[in-house]
């Protein structure tokens, strides 16, 4: 059986990344796909961008590497791009949408957020007709229906299944917003092969040194730091308001 560990919005995280690739070195794991948003929101843009380019085969663009590439953004934003080379931007733009392929008799498709956009996001909770949006065909994509499904941008991990087919999301390296613990998902069946045959989905949790990472955001001066601390502690997003 073959195994590809996928992995999804590292945020410049290196204290997450490097333990969810030690994990995956520790499983005798060869092949890594990365779903996207390898840069913003953590202090390491850079590193970053320089593991994934070293450990993963495929690598799709996110929406914070899309970000990368405007100019009318926030200072926030502008910050994050400055952590960056012009090779490596260029890198980020040239990144494909889309990765296809069969898998035991499955035809599987990953991308970051939708077939529709990187920007198109799609929650767990969200309803039934959304959620099977998914499958859907679009410019960006082939035109044949999967049978799998595989995305990241929500940094939530889960598993579900319609008659058939499954959507997965692998939740986030470096920015989790369900526990405190970097997510990545592992399938497992034979590569290639249109022949049905066992397949499955497995999502892995693995604990990294938080206080690490907040140590490398301090010193990197990073702009919105109460806020990244708040969510790599809580994991809970910035955006929801608190509740009493």
């Amino acid at each position: 059986m073959d195994r590809i560990a996928v992995i999804s919005d590292i945020h410049g995280n290196i204290p997450a990344l490097e333990a969810v690739l030690e994990d995956i070195k520790s499983r005798n794991i060869e092949r890594i796909f990365c779903l996207g948003d390898l840069v913003g929101k953590g202090p390491d843009s850079y590193m970053a961008v320089e593991l994934v380019r070293t450990h993963c085969e495929k690598v799709v663009k996110g929406n914070w590497d899309d970000l990368m590439l405007k100019s009318d953004v926030t200072d926030v934003v502008k910050w994050h791009q400055h952590q960056l080379t012009k090779e490596q931007l260029s890198y980020l733009e040239h990144l494909p949408f889309v990765i296809e392929f069969y898998m035991s008799g499955r035809y599987v498709r990953l991308f970051h957020a939708s077939p529709f956009s990187v920007w198109t996001r799609i929650q767990p909770w969200d309803h039934m007709e959304k959620r099977l949006s998914m499958f859907e065909n679009t410019k960006n994509t082939s035109y044949i229906i999967p049978n799998v499904v595989g995305y990241g941008d929500v940094h939530n991990a889960y598993v579900q299944n319609f008659r058939g087919k499954t959507l997965f999301n692998t939740g986030s390296v470096g920015n989790p917003l369900e526990i405190t613990q970097a997510s990545y998902a592992i399938l497992e069946g034979e590569y290639g092969s249109l022949v049905t045959k066992s397949f499955s989905i497995q999502l892995v949790r693995v604990p990294y040194n938080i206080e690490r990472a907040i140590e490398q955001a301090k010193n990197a001066k990073l702009p919105d730091l109460d806020d990244y601390i708040k969510e790599l502690t809580t994991a809970r997003y910035r955006g929801l308001k608190d509740t009493k």
